[in-house]
C-alpha cells in the first residue's frame, strides 16, 4: 500500500505516501479505500483527515497506468471519490504544496477542505489532450464558480491557493491554514469541530448556474477552438462544464466520462501523453544512476560572443550563474554584449523582465579577451566557427588553462566530439552541448556523449540542463548527432522535390499544413543557407557517393544566403521577415531542371509530406539501431523541441507508429522506384523492417 493509516484520539489520518508527488496509482487508490473502511468500522473514530506525505498533497493520476489494465482496475479514481463522498463520517482534505488533476478531484470529493498558503492548484489534463475525468468538470464549477473553474480547466495552468481563496463566494476551501507548518494541526482541529455535523456537505449537491449561460458558453467555445487549433480537448472542456450547469450531477458526470474516454483514444491525446512521458524518460541514462555524484557548476565560461555564444550565455545568466564571455577582438566582444543588452531590454520593454532583474543578470556577465580568465570556471562551452581546425586551437588552449575537473564542452552541431576530446589530455571531461538557435529561446539541448566522457560529467550536464530550463537528450557521436543527421535526409528530399517539379513555396506550404512550424526552405533562409553549403562541401569529401540536388549550391553561388542577406529561397523586404516568392529562384530551378533533362511532374501534398517525414523516420531507425539514440522517444523529443515537428503528432517516430510501420515501409519501397530519388536511401532500415514484419512499434 502507498497510503498509511493512523489514529490520533478520535481522528483517523490517511496519508498518501507515493513519492515523488503521491500519484494516484492503483496501490495508492487501494490504500485510501482501505483506510476509509478501517475508519468507518472503528466506533472511536469520529472524523477523517486525508493528506499527502512529502512535497505534495497529490499530483494526480499515474499517467504510466493509462495504457495498462491497472487504469481500469477497481477502485478507479471515480470509485475512490464516491467512497469518500458517501462516507458517514466527515472527511477533511488537508491540502498542501501541490494538488493537481486527480489530486484536486480527490480533494473535491471530501466534505471539507483546508489548504496551506502557497499551494499550487491546477487541472492540467488538457495539456495531455484530456479533460478532468473523475468529476472535476462537475464539482469545480460548483466550488469555485463557473467562469474561474472553466478558466482553470481549459487553460491547464496552475494558480496559488491564496488567490483562489479570494474568489467571491468560493467553496473550494472551507479554510486557509495560517501557515504551511500549521496545516495538519488546523486540519485536525477542523475535523473535530465538524465531527458531529449532519448532513455532511457535498459539492455535488450545490447549484451550478451561469446567468448568461448560452452566450457565455458559445463565446468560451469559440475562444477555446481558436486557441486549440489541432487539439480537440479545450473545446470539450467547455462542453463538460456546460453540462454541469444544465444537467443533474450524475448525468453531467456521465457526460464528462464519455468525453474523457473518447478523447483518450484520439491520436492527439496519445501524442501529448507520449511527449509527457518522453520528456521524463529523456533525462534518464541507463548506465548513469540517478545518485551519480555531480560536479559543482558555480561559474561558466563561453567562448564566442556571436549569436550562439550570446544566447548560450543568457541561459546561465537567467539562472543566476556567473558567465565569463570570451572573444578574440574587442569589437566582436562589444557587439556581442550589445546584442545581449538589446535582448534583455526588449524583455523589460514588454514587461517580461523587471529592470532590477536585468541589471542583476548583466552584473553576472564578465567580458574578456584573455583565456587566462577561464582558470577558475567549472564549465567552458565553445561556440566558435564550425571548423575542426578552429576547434583544435580552442581545446588545446583550454586544456592548458582550465583547472582540473572543469568540464570542457563543444557546441558543435555536426563535428566529431571524440576527435575534439582528443585535442586534450582529459577526454573524460569533454562533452558536446549542442544548443539550438536562438539558444536563449529554444528548449532543446543535445548532450553528445563521447567515447570517454565520464559518467559524472553526464550527470552534471543533465542536471544543469534542468537548471537552465532545457530539455536535454543524450546522443552518441556521429556526423550530425540525432537532429542534424536526420534533417540532412529531410533536406535532401526537399531538394529532389524541386528537381522533379515542386516550387519552394509548394513544399513549405504542404509541410506547414501538416503542422511543422516552418518548411525546409523557409527554415534554410532563417538559419543561413551558407551553413548547409559548408556542410555539403565537407560531406562531398567525406562521403563522395552521397547525392544531393544541386539547387541549394546554385542558390548559394548566387549569394542568396537567406534572411541575413535579404534573399535566399525567398525574397525579403528590408526589416521584414515575410517570405516572398522569388522569380530569380524559380528561373534557376527551371534552368537546372532542364539541364538534368527532367520534365516537371505534378506532385501531391501527400507525397511531399510522406517523403520528408519518412526520410526522418528511416534515418531515425538507423540511429536507433546504431545506438546513437537510446530510444525512439528521445528522437521524438529532439524533433518536437528543436525542429518544429507538430506537437499534436507526437514526433516522427510516434507518427510512424500511429500510421503503422507496415504502411510506412510499403511507402518507402514505392519511393525507391523513383528514378531521380536515391533508391539506396529508401531501403527501409533493418529495424523498421523487423518491427513492421512483427507488427510492433518503434515506441
Amino acid at each position: 500500500m502507498t497510503a498509511t493509516y493512523q489514529v490520533h484520539g478520535n481522528l483517523a489520518v490517511i496519508t498518501l505516501d507515493n513519492p515523488p508527488v503521491n500519484g494516484l496509482g492503483l496501490a495508492t487508490r487501494q490504500g485510501i479505500v482501505a483506510g476509509l473502511e478501517q475508519a468507518l468500522a472503528d466506533p472511536a473514530v469520529a472524523a477523517i483527515v486525508l493528506t499527502g506525505a512529502g512535497k505534495a498533497f497529490s499530483g494526480g493520476a499515474d499517467i504510466r497506468e493509462f495504457s495498462s489494465a491497472k487504469a481500469l482496475q477497481e477502485p478507479i479514481l471515480i470509485s475512490v471519490i464516491s467512497a469518500l463522498e458517501a462516507s458517514t463520517k466527515p472527511v477533511v482534505a488537508a491540502i498542501h504544496s501541490v494538488a493537481m488533476g486527480g489530486g484536486l478531484e480527490l480533494a473535491l470529493g471530501c466534505h471539507y477542505r483546508i489548504a496551506a498558503p502557497g499551494t499550487t492548484i491546477a487541472m492540467p489534463e488538457v495539456k495531455i489532450g484530456l479533460i478532468p475525468g473523475a468529476g472535476g468538470t462537475q464539482r469545480l464549477p460548483r466550488a469555485l464558480g463557473v467562469e474561474p473553474a472553466l478558466n482553470l480547466i481549459v487553460s491547464g495552468e496552475s494558480v496559488k491557493s491564496d488567490l483562489l481563496a479570494m474568489v467571491p463566494g468560493q467553496k473550494l476551501f472551507d479554510r486557509m491554514a495560517s501557515a504551511p507548518e500549521k496545516l495538519m494541526e488546523e486540519a485536525m482541529a477542523l475535523a473535530r469541530e465538524v465531527a458531529a455535523v449532519r448532513p455532511l456537505p457535498r459539492l455535488r449537491d450545490l447549484p451550478c448556474k451561469h446567468p448568461q449561460d448560452q452566450a457565455y458558453f458559445q463565446f468560451a467555445r469559440n475562444m477555446a477552438k481558436g486557441m486549440a487549433r489541432h487539439f480537440p480537448a479545450p473545446p470539450k472542456c467547455v462542453d463538460a462544464v456546460e453540462a454541469a450547469t444544465k444537467l443533474p450531477f450524475d448525468q453531467g458526470a456521465a457526460k464528462e466520462r464519455e468525453i474523457f474516454i473518447n478523447l483518450m483514444w484520439t491520436p492527439e491525446c496519445r501524442a501529448l501523453r507520449h511527449l509527457f512521458s518522453a520528456q521524463r524518460a529523456a533525462s534518464k541514462i541507463d548506465d548513469v544512476p540517478s545518485d551519480t555524484p555531480t560536479r559543482s557548476i558555480r561559474r561558466v565560461g563561453v567562448i564566442g560572443a556571436g549569436t550562439m555564444g550570446g544566447g548560450i550565455s543568457m541561459n546561465f545568466l537567467n539562472a543566476g550563474i556567473p558567465v565569463v564571455l570570451l572573444e578574440t577582438q574587442q569589437e566582436a566582444l562589444d557587439r556581442g554584449l550589445a546584442t545581449i543588452r538589446k535582448n534583455y531590454e526588449a524583455q523589460v520593454k514588454k514587461g517580461k523582465l523587471k529592470e532590477e532583474k536585468y541589471k542583476e543578470r548583466m552584473a553576472l556577465l564578465h567580458p574578456t579577451l584573455a583565456y587566462e580568465d577561464f582558470r577558475d570556471v567549472d564549465l567552458v562551452i565553445e561556440a566558435v566557427f564550425e571548423e575542426m581546425g578552429v576547434k583544435e586551437q580552442v581545446f588545446r588552449q583550454l586544456d592548458a588553462i582550465a583547472k582540473p575537473g572543469a568540464i570542457l564542452a563543444t557546441n558543435t552541431s555536426t563535428l566529431n566530439v571524440d576527435t575534439i576530446a582528443g585535442f586534450t589530455q582529459r577526454p573524460q571531461d569533454v562533452v558536446g552541448l549542442h544548443f539550438f538557435s536562438p539558444a536563449n529561446v529554444m528548449k532543446l539541448l543535445e548532450v553528445v556523449r563521447g567515447a570517454k566522457t565520464a559518467k559524472d560529467v553526464l550527470a552534471t550536464v543533465m542536471g544543469l540542463a534542468k537548471t537552465i530550463k532545457k530539455t536535454a537528450v543524450v546522443s552518441g557521436v556521429c556526423d550530425g548527432f540525432i537532429g542534424n543527421r536526420m534533417i540532412e535526409q529531410y533536406a535532401r528530399q526537399a531538394g529532389f522535390l524541386l528537381d522533379e517539379g515542386c516550387t519552394p513555396q509548394q513544399v513549405d506550404r504542404a509541410i506547414e499544413k501538416f503542422g511543422f512550424a516552418m518548411g525546409p526552405f523557409r527554415m534554410g533562409d532563417l538559419a543561413g543557407n551558407d551553413i548547409g553549403w559548408a556542410i555539403r562541401k565537407r560531406r562531398a569529401i567525406e562521403h563522395p557517393g552521397l547525392r544531393y540536388s544541386k539547387t541549394a549550391d546554385l542558390l548559394c553561388e548566387m549569394g542568396r544566403f537567406g534572411q541575413k542577406t535579404g534573399k535566399g529561397w525567398y525574397d525579403y523586404a528590408p526589416g521584414r521577415r515575410d517570405a516572398l516568392p522569388s522569380a530569380e529562384v524559380e528561373a534557376m530551378i527551371l534552368k537546372h531542371r532542364e539541364a538534368l533533362g527532367l520534365k516537371p511532374r505534378k506532385i501531391s501534398d501527400d507525397e511531399i509530406v510522406q517523403r520528408l517525414v519518412f526520410a526522418l523516420v528511416n534515418e531515425g531507425a538507423h540511429i536507433l539501431e546504431e545506438g546513437i539514440a537510446a530510444k525512439a522517444s528521445d528522437i521524438d523529443m529532439v524533433y518536437i523541441t528543436g525542429y518544429g515537428f507538430p506537437i499534436h503528432r507526437g514526433g516522427p517516430m510516434l507518427y510512424a507508429d500511429q500510421l503503422g510501420l507496415f504502411n510506412v515501409v510499403q511507402a518507402m519501397k514505392r519511393f525507391a522506384t523513383n528514378p531521380h530519388d536515391d533508391a539506396s536511401f529508401w531501403q527501409p532500415a533493418p529495424l523498421l523492417q523487423r518491427l513492421a514484419a512483427d507488427g510492433k512499434t518503434l515506441n
